[in-house]
Parts: C-alpha cells; structure tokens; sequence
C-alpha cells in the first residue's frame, strides 16, 4: 500500500510539472508555483491532522514508551541503513551499523532500548537517494511531494526503492502493517513539533527556509557532513559529484 502510495504522488507531481515551470525560477527551484502549492495542501493536512494527533501522542503516552517507539523504528532504519553503506564502499560504516542492529535487537529487545548508543556504537542513516546520490546521480530539482514533503527528483524517485525493502513491508497482516505505519509517522512528527514551532514563530519564508534548509542538509548527508565549498559562480546545484572516500 505504502509503495503505491509512493508512486502515484510521484507520478501526479511529475504530471504537474510541465505547467508549473516559472521563466524567473529559482534554479534550485524550477517547479516553485507548483511546489508552493503542494506546500501548503501538505501545511494544512498537518495542521488539521498531523500535528494534533503528534500533540496529543506527546502529550498522553509516557516519555519512556515513545523513546522505546522511537528506538524500534530506528533500529528497524539500521537494517537498511546497513545496505546502503555497504553500496557505497564504507566498510568502516557499514561493519558499525551492523553492530548497531546484532546489539540492539538481541540486548535491546528488538530495538527498544538503545544498548548500541550506549557502546558507543555511532548510527550512520543512509537511505537509497542517498547511495544514488554518492555514485553521482544528481538530485535533479527540488520538488515537494505530496503528504511527503521536500524532496528532489532523485530522491522521489528512490522513494519506492525504500518502502519496497522496509522491514515494515513484510508484515503479513495489512492492517497491523497500516497501523505500524501510522505509528511510525505520528512518532516521527512528534520528534518534529519543536522545531515545527520555531519554523512558524521566526518572521520568514516559511516555504523558502524549508527547502534551504532541506537541500543543504541532504547535501550534508551525502558528504557524511563534509560538502565541497560551492563556487559561487560555477556552482550547479542539482549535480552531486561522488564524494571522497
């Protein structure tokens, strides 16, 4: 279901994009009209649905219980975090991740305590965009999916990859898998609701912080946080050259 799901915002955002292109566009930002508006559909399905059931899980379900929440579903992350650093040759990361998933689940109780952090076992998140990205596939434009929210095409693009191969998705039962799933996205946005706060209280460009901020953090994280300098001049922001090793 997810992995449909995924699919079809994707290809209804692609559809869109002939007519979104603006002449006087942002070249990090060719499809902003189109962009801006999935923007704010996604704005108001948060803060009529998302935010308040976040709200309310923070505010009734014990803090242990959501860290041990927030532990499985990070562990479940390692798996695959595991196999992207593997794809991108990072022995060192890889070997650690593993670590991190082998620890946690048989001392941790499949995850819900984090034993691994406490070893000193660093987590190295790495997704499949992120892998396309290290082997030099560019992110192509910034693009807002729907439900979703800031991406780029590559990264868009990888999304089914992911739904396809997570841990999640070989839970039998549809509707326990539905309820993971649920669980895992209020658990997400109940990490997020801080900071949330802090976006909608500065005076700014909601919108234009967002995807500033978006893109130079997954710049970052395919430089495992240390991006080249960008030549003011020449710079391309849609090219991603395979980082150093």
């Amino acid at each position: 279901m997810k992995q449909l799901l995924s699919r079809l915002l994707i290809a209804a955002s692609l559809v869109l994009v002939g007519c979104a292109t603006s002449p006087m566009a942002n070249p990090k930002d060719p499809w902003e009209p189109m962009n801006r508006k999935v923007a704010s559909f996604n704005d108001t399905i948060d803060d009529n649905v998302l935010k308040p059931v976040a709200t309310g899980y923070r505010n009734v379900v014990p803090e242990l219980i959501q860290t041990g929440v927030r532990n499985v579903f990070n562990n479940l992350a390692d798996m695959w975090s595991t196999v992207n650093n593997a794809l991108q040759l990072k022995p060192f990361h890889t070997v650690e991740s593993l670590g991190r998933v082998v620890v946690n689940t048989v001392f941790g109780i499949y995850g819900i305590f984090d034993v691994a952090t406490y070893l000193k076992l660093e987590r190295h998140p790495e997704d499949f965009g992120q892998t396309l990205g290290y082997w030099g596939v560019p992110n192509g434009p910034y693009l807002v999916l729907p439900l979703f929210g800031p991406s780029t095409l590559r990264d868009g693009a990888s999304m089914p990859v992911d739904f396809a191969v997570s841990p999640t998705q070989f839970i039998n039962d549809i509707p326990t898998r539905n309820q993971v799933f649920a669980l895992r996205l209020v658990s997400k946005r109940a990490e997020l609701l801080k900071s949330g706060r802090m976006l909608e209280e500065a005076s700014i460009d909601k919108y234009s912080f967002s995807r500033d901020a978006f893109l130079q953090y997954r710049r970052s994280q395919i430089y495992d946080g240390n991006p080249p300098d960008e030549e003011d001049s020449n710079y391309d922001p849609s090219a991603n050259p395979v980082p150093a090793k």
